[in-house]
């Protein structure tokens, strides 16, 4: 499998999970968009079944999450062909964030990359105590039976 794809799927997990990361904690924590439909949810777990049988958001979210993987679909087949020049990861967004130095542009690319890693680790732990604890919500602790 050619770097260039494995790369690109490691940047994009990451992120994803970077963003659900934080997206679960707030939700948790009690954070919500403000329509009505989303006011009901109580926890993060109940949150895509409620939102699934009881709104049509879903389909809406799904339609612009379809936008944006057909968009990186092209990118990534437009760079990976040389057509484009594109390093994997790369929607042509942020750059103007990154500084301008390139040794310190590479060390900012790292950070992204090591903090998705992190992100992958972190977003899999909090569903799988979310999902054994389904009576708590994010701090998840691990309360003695005795109790």
């Amino acid at each position: 499998i050619p770097v260039y794809l494995m790369r690109e799927a490691e940047l994009k997990h990451g992120r994803v999970c970077m963003l659900a990361t934080i997206g679960w904690i707030a939700t948790d924590l009690g954070a919500r968009f403000p329509a009505e439909a989303f006011q009901q949810v109580k926890s993060t777990v109940q949150a895509h079944d409620y939102l699934v049988e009881n709104s049509f958001y879903m389909s809406e979210m799904l339609g612009v999450i379809g936008a944006i993987e057909v968009y990186g679909l092209w990118l990534l087949f437009k760079g990976w062909g040389g057509d484009i020049k594109r390093e994997a990861g790369d929607f042509f967004l942020g750059k103007n964030f990154l500084p301008k130095d390139p040794k310190q542009a590479d060390e900012m690319k790292l950070k992204e990359l090591e903090n998705g890693r992190l992100a992958m680790l972190a977003i899999s732990g909090i569903i799988t105590m979310a999902q054994s604890h389904p009576d708590q919500t994010w701090p998840y602790q691990l309360r003695d039976s005795q109790e």
